[in-house]
């Protein structure tokens, strides 16, 4: 009995995330990578291009199974968090919040309005922008990428480092879809993830 407790204990341990989950009163997690800004898209990409990292935009609601399964299983293993904080500047919003924003278009809405002129239409979904954005354009028009829904480590990595490495702009035939299909067969560790 001792030693089926014990491999119990074990396999119960490998389950818990590398770090404890905090959530907010507004019913949204905390990670340390998600910056707490003014939310004017324009001045946060400035401030991401001053830190020489890439912005995204985390949308995410309280109650959202899918939200929680990233943080609990993807954005909790340090090594996936130690790299998007390294690496991107993440400012979230919130799908219902009244919060007031601006977009790159320079309109002044409330999030969840940002979230119908988006087209946001599930949690989580990260929009990633590129360094310049031009004048009268939304946030959805100047994204080089999106990730609608929760996915596991292997594409979420592969996603960020796509946007990190430019590899939207690459002219080789390389899209998302065949890059992270060229990922998981370098990995070649049986996930097909």
């Amino acid at each position: 009995m001792k030693r089926f407790l014990g491999v119990f204990l074990m396999i119960l341990g490998l389950a818990v995330p590398a770090v404890a989950l905090e959530m907010g009163d507004d019913g949204l997690y905390n990670e340390p990578f998600i910056r707490d800004t003014f939310k004017d898209m324009r001045e946060d990409l400035a401030e991401a291009n001053a830190e020489g990292k890439r912005m995204a935009i985390f949308f995410e609601q309280r109650g959202c199974i899918y939200c929680h399964k990233m943080h609990e299983e993807i954005y909790a293993r340090e090594d996936v968090r130690a790299f998007i904080e390294e690496n991107f500047f993440v400012v979230r919003l919130n799908l219902h919040s009244d919060t007031e924003m601006t977009d790159f278009d320079g309109e002044v809405m409330s999030e969840k309005a940002a979230a119908r002129k988006w087209g946001i239409l599930f949690t989580p979904t990260v929009l990633f922008l590129p360094q310049e954005v031009p004048e009268g354009v939304s946030a959805p028009q100047a994204a080089v990428a999106m990730m609608p829904g929760a996915f596991a480590r292997g594409t979420t990595m592969d996603m960020y480092t796509w946007v990190l490495e430019e590899r939207y702009l690459l002219d080789n035939g390389e899209d998302f879809q065949r890059y992270h299909a060229r990922r998981i067969k370098e990995r070649n560790d049986g996930n097909t993830d």
